[in-house]
């Protein structure tokens, strides 16, 4: 039989988990963070996102042609059409560096996440 004390540790233990778990989907569901492309460029070049959260970015494409976002490490490839919004998740990630390009613009659509 289990003490009182191993009960409540348990008990503790397991609303954690379920609160951690829960809070995830709340986190993807909450304000998009925005990545705007104009004149063939990232802003901002950097996104900031935290660690073990999916995050949605809402990608903006402020210039009249298409552009294809793109990351080997993110595993995330997607084409924006020109004047359009197209929102893209990522995460849950673990903390370092993810660098993002424009497939059609490679030499100026260049980016990365960095994840804390």
């Amino acid at each position: 039989m289990q003490s009182p004390h191993t009960r409540s540790r348990i008990v503790t233990v397991c609303l954690l988990s379920l609160m951690s778990t829960l809070s995830v989907p709340a986190l993807a569901d909450g304000a998009p963070v925005e990545l705007v492309i104009r004149n063939h460029r990232f802003e901002p070049a950097e996104l900031r996102i935290p660690a073990n959260v999916k995050v949605k970015v809402l990608v903006k494409n402020l210039d009249p042609t298409p552009e294809e976002f793109e990351s080997y490490e993110l595993k995330r490839e997607k084409i924006i059409p020109g004047g359009a919004s197209v929102p893209l998740f990522i995460g849950p990630l673990a903390p370092g560096s993810y660098p993002f390009f424009g497939e059609f613009n490679q030499a100026t659509a260049q980016g990365r996440v960095v994840v804390e």
